[in-house]
């Protein structure tokens, strides 16, 4: 396979293959990510062209995140199955068909259906379990460095993609911008096929950071064991206070960014007479600062105590929110609000991750974190339909941003009731 003389190749010049492997998923993760951030760009088009209500909108959608993180654990389950390249490539094109029949769309459940269901799948297969999947099977060393930079591609697939995705909206219509997104995943996918391996082994290397090869765990065939394997999981860890206090932070986490802001961010600004692709653009400005903030989180995360982490994420980004409700959305205001809210928009990753898997375990990890996960969809479901209810009721989105802020503030108190990690975990790491 391509994989395995890259490998080689690579091996011979002192290279490890698994920053291919990261690479890989990189582009993955940010294909996924555009088609995400499409939903966003499709609100007040859909609404336009059939006079379908927002709150009715905003539903398809909140299902699309509320199965996005539902797939989570048995996401992980199925990559320890099947293998990640097969579960990838599968769940890439389950996306890719379900965007292009949505091009023919014409009823409110076929909305529903597509985006909600079946894209909502898809892009489930494909979320940040994998990224914790990759970076806990390939990365012994700089494993947050690493979540950090998966992390953040979510953001540089808004970037690079939503200022372009709605340009092309408002010239082309909405359907010309999900045939960009389309095509972008069929790259990623062809990318997956070539290049993606399951472990370190299978192209003979040990995990980075470490000097012997480790054969993967054997795994029971049995797809019923396989199916069942997260709900045991779950079992296990819901005895423990950490898993309640990462679940219910990240649901914040999800009820503050993207369920609320990639979801309504246009909409929101288009209240202030904003047109899409301006408020396309400020959001790909938060994505800049994002992905510095993401990548920099990541490498605080290999070095510093991660509750107290979490503590400052948390609140700056309630207090970002609240000043943003009251703010007049200038370009000043927004300047601020993008720089503060963008580096810190999924910030909270690496330190979660890192957390799930200092009291889980390494081989535990995608799956608690998985669970982890479906608790942020929760909460992205909840704000993307909270928020349209708000706005068809009472025309505003103004109360859904203020109740994400102060929900925000009371996450930052509770992951102080986290124990305080075993100073051997703090080192900082080697060059």
């Amino acid at each position: 396979m391509l994989s395995t003389t890259a490998a080689r190749w690579m091996a011979g010049r002192n290279l490890h293959y698994g920053w291919v492997i990261v690479a890989t998923t990189f582009l993955t993760m940010l294909a996924t990510a555009a088609a995400m951030g499409s939903a966003g760009v499709m609100i007040q088009p859909l609404h336009q062209e059939f006079g379908w209500d927002v709150a009715d909108i905003s539903f398809a959608m909140a299902v699309r995140l509320v199965l996005f993180g539902l797939l989570g654990p048995f996401a992980a389950a199925f990559m320890n199955h099947f293998g990640i390249r097969q579960v990838v490539a599968t769940a890439l094109a389950l996306i890719t068909g379900g965007i292009v029949v949505s091009l023919f769309m014409t009823e409110i459940w076929q909305l529903v259906a597509l985006w909600g269901i079946v894209i909502g799948v898809g892009t489930g297969m494909t979320a940040m379990v994998l990224a914790a999947t990759v970076a806990s099977r390939w990365f012994s060393k700089r494993r947050g460095l690493v979540m950090g930079m998966l992390s953040a591609s979510n953001a540089t697939g808004q970037l690079l993609f939503l200022p372009l995705l709605a340009d092309l909206s408002e010239t082309y219509g909405w359907r010309a911008a999900l045939v960009l997104t389309a095509a972008a995943i069929i790259v990623a996918m062809l990318l997956v096929l070539l290049l993606m391996r399951d472990h370190p082994a299978d192209v003979g290397l040990p995990a980075y950071g470490e000097t012997t090869v480790a054969k993967p765990p054997k795994q029971d065939h049995k797809l019923l064991a396989t199916l069942v394997s997260p709900l045991a999981t779950l079992k296990s860890a819901s005895g423990s206070g950490t898993f309640w206090v990462l679940f219910g932070t990240f649901f914040v986490c999800g009820l503050s960014t993207n369920g609320l802001i990639q979801t309504h961010w246009i909409s929101i600004c288009g209240d202030f007479g904003m047109t899409a692709v301006a408020a396309a653009s400020t959001l790909a400005v938060l994505g800049i600062f994002d992905f510095f903030g993401t990548i920099g989180s990541g490498w605080l995360s290999d070095r510093y105590d991660n509750r107290i982490l979490l503590f400052w994420y948390y609140g700056l980004r309630g207090l970002s929110l609240v000043y943003l409700s009251f703010s007049g959305f200038s370009f000043y205001e927004l300047s601020a609000f993008a720089v503060f809210y963008g580096l810190d928009w999924i910030a909270t990753v690496p330190p979660t991750v890192r957390l799930a898997a200092d009291r889980f375990g390494r081989e535990k990890a995608g799956l608690v974190f998985g669970w982890v996960f479906t608790g942020h969809q929760l909460g992205a479901a909840t704000a993307a339909w909270g928020a349209g209810y708000f706005k068809s009721g009472f025309d505003t989105y103004m109360p859904a941003l203020q109740i994400a802020g102060v929900m925000c503030m009371i996450a930052a108190v509770s992951v102080l009731l986290l124990r305080k990690p075993d100073s051997a975990t703090m080192v900082p790491q080697a060059a």
